[in-house]
C-alpha cells in the first residue's frame, strides 16, 4: 500500500465507512432477495452513497455539506421528496415512467414509501456535484458566455418557460422533454428576482463551472439511480416516445441528456424552497 492510500484510509471519516457500508449492504440485498426488496433498501443505500460521497468531498476540499452543517444537510433530506414529487405531478401527465410494483402498495403506503426514498434525491446530486467541483479541470475553467446580464432576457426565459409548461399538458407526446425545461426556465428568474442564490449568479459572469459541475455530478447520479434500479424490484420503467431505444438499463441512451438540465431544477427548486422556509443554504459547489 503505498503513502496516498495509506492517508485516504487514515483521514476516512466515521460517516463515510457508515456509508461505504450502508450501499454494500443494501446493494447485495435489492439485487438478491426477492420480494418486494427496495421498497424498504433503496433508501439505506442512497443514505450510504450520499454519506460517502460526502465523506470523498470532506477528504479532497477539507469541509463537505455534512460537516459544514449536519442539521442543515438533514432538512436537504426533507426539501428533497416534495421537490422530486413535482416530476411526479408532471409524470401523471407525460406518463414517461411507471412503477412495476406499485400495485402491491395502497396509495398510502406508496405515498410514504416514495416520499422517503425522494428524500435521497438532492443530497445525492448536490453531493456529487461539489465532488466534481473539486477537480483542477473544473476550477481552472475560464469564463466563457454570458447569460443573465440583460433583465429582458431573464423575463423572456420566463415566458417561455410557461408557454414550454403548456406546451407539455397539451401535448406531452410531442413536448415532453419540456418536462426538464419549464421549471427551470420559471424558477431561475424567479430567484433572481427575489434575490434568491440563483445560476445567473454565476452566468452572468460567464463563469460556468458551477452548472458544469451540477450537470455532470446528476450525471454520475444518474448512472448509480439507473444502475442500481435495473435489478431491483419495485422498480421504474420508461416509456419514451421516439427514442426508445439504445438502453443503458432501462433508460433510453437520449433519455440520460434529461439529467443535465433535471440538475439545474433541483438547484433552482432548493434555493427557492431555502428562501420560503428561511433555511440554511449549506451548498458551496466552488
Amino acid at each position: 500500500m503505498d503513502i496516498k492510500r495509506e492517508n485516504i484510509l487514515r483521514n476516512w471519516p466515521i460517516h463515510g465507512w457508515i456509508g461505504l457500508g450502508l450501499v454494500i449492504i443494501f446493494w447485495t440485498l435489492n439485487w438478491t432477495l426477492g420480494g418486494l426488496r427496495s421498497a424498504w433498501g433503496f433508501f439505506p443505500m442512497w443514505v450510504g452513497y450520499c454519506l460517502t460521497i460526502d465523506a470523498l468531498v470532506l477528504l479532497r476540499k477539507g469541509n463537505s455539506m455534512f460537516t459544514r452543517n449536519s442539521r442543515a444537510f438533514i432538512i436537504m433530506f426533507l426539501i428533497s421528496a416534495p421537490a422530486w414529487w413535482l416530476f411526479e405531478l408532471l409524470n401523471l401527465r407525460v406518463q414517461n415512467w411507471f412503477y412495476e410494483g406499485r400495485e402491491y402498495f395502497t396509495n398510502f403506503q406508496y405515498f410514504i414509501f416514495a416520499s422517503i426514498c425522494f428524500s435521497t434525491v438532492i443530497p445525492a446530486v448536490f453531493g456529487t456535484a461539489e465532488f466534481v467541483g473539486t477537480f483542477k479541470w473544473i476550477k481552472n475553467l475560464k469564463p466563457s458566455f454570458i447569460i443573465g446580464s440583460n433583465p429582458r432576457t431573464i423575463l423572456l426565459m420566463f415566458f417561455l418557460g410557461w408557454i414550454f409548461l403548456i406546451l407539455l399538458l397539451i401535448w406531452p407526446l410531442y413536448f415532453f422533454p419540456f418536462m426538464w425545461l419549464s421549471v427551470l426556465l420559471i424558477l431561475e428568474p424567479l430567484n433572481y428576482w427575489l434575490k434568491n442564490e440563483s445560476l445567473f449568479r454565476y452566468t452572468s459572469k460567464g463563469d460556468w463551472r458551477l452548472i458544469i459541475s451540477l450537470v455532470l455530478g446528476c450525471l454520475i447520479c444518474g448512472f448509480f439511480w439507473e444502475m442500481w434500479n435495473f435489478y431491483s424490484f419495485p422498480k421504474w420503467i420508461y416509456m419514451v416516445p421516439f427514442v426508445d431505444f439504445l438502453h443503458v438499463f432501462e433508460m433510453p441512451i437520449l433519455g440520460y441528456f434529461g439529467y443535465l438540465p433535471f440538475a439545474l431544477e433541483l438547484y433552482a427548486l432548493y434555493h427557492l424552497l431555502v428562501r420560503i422556509f428561511k433555511l440554511k443554504n449549506i451548498i458551496h459547489l466552488g
